[in-house]
Order: C-alpha cells, then sequence, then structure tokens
C-alpha cells in the first residue's frame, strides 16, 4: 500500500457531477406526468408516455456513481469506521430532514402513519421488506438510500476483493453484472410467487419488489461502478467520447421506456448509462471538452442528492391541494413552480445542512466542482495512476 503522501493526487470528476444533476431531471418528470399528471389532456398523455420509467435508468446511473466514485476517491490509510462516519453523514442528515417534512405534511392531510413504513423508512431498512407499500413509504424515493446504506456498509469488502482482479478478470466481472439485471426477471418469474400487480403489468408485487427494491440486487450496478473505477485506474479502459456515450444514453431511455415492464425496471438499464459515465471521466483525466463541466451545472449537480429527496414531497402536496382546481395553463405554472421552489429548497438543504456536515466530519468520497489545476494535469494522469495500481 502506498501512504497518501507518495500517492500522485488524482483529478477529480466535475463532469460526472454535472451529470448527476442532468440524471436527476428525468426522476422530476416521471414524478411530475405519473401521478398526478401536472400536464392536462393529450399534451399531458404524450408526455406521461414520454416519460414512463425514465427515472429507473438515473436511478441506475447514481448506483454506478456512487461505487464509482468512492473507488476513485478511495485512500489507502483511510480506515473502514471513517469510511462509514462520513457515508453516514452524508446520508442521514437530508434523510432525516425530508423523514421529518413528510411526517408533518402526512399529519396535517390526515394520512394514516402506520408503525412498519415510519420505522424501517426511518432507519433506512425499507426496502429489505418485500410487502406493498413499505418501501415506499413516508418519502417515496427514499428507498434507494436503503439501498446506498447496505452499499456502504458492504463497501469496504467489495472493494477489497475486486482490487486483487486483474484487468482481464474486470472485465469479465463486468459483463457478468451488466448481465445480472437482465437475468433477475426471468429468475424471479420462476421462483417468486405472488398476485400479479393490476394494470398489466406482467409481475407480481413480490418479483418487482425482487427486480427493484431488492438491495442485493441492485447491488450488481453498485459492484460495476467499483468496477469500472479499477478498470480507468488501471489504465485498461480505451478512450470513449461524450457524444458517442451520451447518444446511447439518450437512445436506452428511449428504449427503455418500451420495453416489458419486468425489463424496463431495475438495473437493466446500466447497460446504456455505464460507458456516459466512463466518456465523463475520461474527459476529466484527459481534459478534454465536456459540456457539463460548467459551474452553474456542476453546482447543481452538487446539489442533486438534496433535490431528489425534496421533489417528491413538493409535487405530491401540490398535486393534492392546488392541482385539482388549476387551470391547463395554472397547472403548468405550478409545474415550474415546483421546480423552482425544489431547486431553492435544495440549495437551502444542501448549505445549511448537508455541506457543512461534511466539511465537519471530513470527506474523501463525492466529486468537487474544482477543475484540474496545474498541479493536476490532466492528459498525464493515466500513467501515475497505473503506477500508483502497480505499488499497490
Amino acid at each position: 500500500m502506498t501512504t497518501d503522501a507518495a500517492r500522485p493526487r488524482i483529478p477529480r470528476l466535475p463532469s460526472l457531477s454535472g451529470m448527476r444533476f442532468i440524471a436527476a431531471l428525468p426522476v422530476f418528470a416521471f414524478h411530475a406526468t405519473a401521478a398526478p399528471n401536472f400536464l392536462r389532456g393529450d399534451v399531458g398523455e404524450f408526455f406521461s408516455d414520454v416519460f414512463r420509467d425514465t427515472g429507473t435508468p438515473s436511478v441506475s446511473f447514481f448506483f454506478i456513481l456512487s461505487g464509482f466514485i468512492l473507488t476513485w476517491s478511495a485512500r489507502p490509510k483511510d480506515t473502514v469506521p471513517g469510511f462509514w462516519r462520513r457515508r453516514m453523514v452524508k446520508v442521514y442528515p437530508n434523510h432525516l430532514v425530508m423523514f421529518a417534512a413528510t411526517a408533518v405534511v402526512m399529519l396535517i392531510a390526515s394520512d394514516p402513519v402506520e408503525a412498519k413504513k415510519f420505522f424501517t423508512s426511518l432507519f433506512l431498512v425499507q426496502s429489505w421488506v418485500p410487502e406493498l407499500m413499505v418501501p415506499t413509504g413516508m418519502n417515496p424515493v427514499a428507498w434507494s438510500l436503503s439501498c446506498e446504506v447496505f452499499f456502504y456498509l458492504s463497501f469496504p469488502l467489495l472493494l477489497l476483493l475486486v482490487r486483487r482482479l486483474p484487468a482481464r478478470g474486470l472485465w469479465a466481472l463486468a459483463g457478468v453484472l451488466l448481465a445480472l439485471p437482465w437475468l433477475a426477471v426471468p429468475f424471479s418469474k420462476g421462483v417468486i410467487g405472488g398476485t400479479p400487480l393490476p394494470g398489466g403489468y406482467g409481475v407480481s408485487f413480490e418479483q418487482l419488489w425482487f427486480i427493484y427494491f431488492f438491495p442485493v440486487t441492485r447491488m450488481a450496478e453498485f459492484v460495476l461502478g467499483i468496477v469500472l473505477a479499477r478498470l480507468v485506474l488501471a489504465g485498461a479502459v480505451p478512450r470513449i467520447g461524450m457524444l458517442p456515450a451520451a447518444a446511447l444514453t439518450v437512445g436506452g431511455f428511449v428504449l427503455n421506456a418500451h420495453l416489458p415492464y419486468a425489463y424496463s425496471v431495475g438495473g437493466t438499464a446500466a447497460v446504456w448509462v455505464a460507458p456516459l459515465v466512463l466518456a465523463g471521466t475520461t474527459a476529466d483525466v484527459r481534459g478534454t471538452r465536456s459540456l457539463v463541466r460548467g459551474r452553474v451545472l456542476v453546482k447543481l449537480g452538487e446539489m442533486s442528492f438534496a433535490f431528489y429527496l425534496v421533489h417528491t414531497l413538493l409535487l405530491t402536496s401540490a398535486g393534492r391541494w392546488l392541482l385539482p382546481d388549476a387551470s391547463a395553463g395554472g397547472a403548468l405554472g405550478l409545474l415550474v413552480g415546483c421546480l423552482v421552489v425544489s431547486l431553492a429548497a435544495s440549495y437551502a438543504m444542501f448549505t445549511w445542512v448537508e455541506a457543512p456536515l461534511v466539511r465537519k466530519f471530513g470527506s474523501y468520497g463525492g466529486v468537487s466542482r474544482r477543475r484540474p489545476g496545474p498541479r493536476e494535469p490532466a492528459g498525464a494522469a493515466p500513467a501515475p495512476l497505473a503506477a500508483v495500481e502497480a505499488k499497490e
């Protein structure tokens, strides 16, 4: 193992931070055009079809990015307790703020607060419960944090195991990890029973839970992020252009909406979004042009975690109390207002909750908005990084 002092400085990856906000927008659009739909009539039906299931590829992107960034920024002398402390500080304060806000809204609306939903969501274990409405109880999007907590707890061991693989083994493992989400669908249908969901989805809730919510199933995307980062650090990844990768991702989003439902959810979208992570990394390491590296977009990317947690509560509250009496134009204005308020609330939570606590307790993870400076020559990065791998 090298010491921190001897280890060459690893370039920051601002493009990946900018991508995070772009990836959060389809999630917002999906929730805004589902139930309730803020767009009325034929226009509403059109955009409902356009954004149907577009949130699921974004979740795959976030899971892959999580494993990638943690591996990219891992330090040889870091301790397991220190790593766990920093990740919990990153996740739980924002979660608790939105958990409390959700509870207040539910009390105002006289919604029943069931004990199982309350406590499993509070402690972020809801995705382990294969019961209808439990994984999405309280703040619905927090189910993915339940998966992330499991990933963080497993990361030190996973990194230790993956580090032992040579480049050829890493490529083979990447192929297996990309295939696993596709294999999860026939496996769930053959092994897991349950009553089919109404509406012609073709799966029971128990099967959907295994494909979409179950942390062990979704770990394939997180581990794929670890593997991809190791490949880049070892200099074993060919250069991937941003435009081809972006085209593949957009095409994958479109295709994903037309796949059978069981295949459109879960981690199957990793095939479409993984190359974009590599392309963004390549652009930052080599210092080539990147449209997602701008200051504003990177700042929005830093706020994306807060935005992800905030937006659903605002959309559902506006949909419940304001949307029914709104005209078509008023509904559109309400949607824009929800986006603006979501961004403002995200900025506040990032500025006054997330960032101060992360700074106080230290952070090796995350993506800095600082561009590579003179001491971080982007084009020279692959060689010393490969040397670091050899020394480790």
